[in-house]
């Protein structure tokens, strides 16, 4: 089991920035697949960002790019994803994912994860 707890979430004008974290717990392997995804009221959970954590390869869905950044302590056991010039479209669930294997190329497939934070709600006002 590796339990996900999530914490950074909040309410922020345009133009701001938040840091969500995602502390792992449990028995966890040296190279892991994690993701970032998010879910708008009335829109399907989409992919905004992966990891392999052992080899530090990052992934971005093209909405986010240049403007999130997905970083992985191994010492914490702890994964960030930095939200920068955030826009309103932002608004919604952040959910951060795991699952103890390399990530092939199922960095944004949400079926392929087996581990799940709690989820954070992240508001972003114009």
């Amino acid at each position: 089991q590796v339990p996900l707890v999530q914490s950074g979430g909040a309410s922020v004008q345009a133009r701001g920035a938040l840091r969500l974290s995602c502390a792992a717990s449990g028995y966890t392997y040296s190279n892991m697949c994690m993701g970032w995804f998010r879910q708008a009221p009335g829109k399907k959970r989409e992919g905004v960002a992966g990891i392999s954590t052992g080899r530090g390869i990052t992934f971005y869905a093209d909405s986010v790019k240049g403007r999130f950044t997905f970083s992985y302590d191994s010492a914490k056991n702890t994964a960030f994803l930095q939200l920068n010039s955030l826009k309103p479209e932002d608004t919604a669930m952040y959910y951060c994912a795991a699952r103890n294997i390399g990530c092939g190329n199922r960095y944004f497939s949400s079926t392929f994860y087996n581990y799940w934070g709690q989820g954070t709600q992240v508001t972003v006002s114009s």
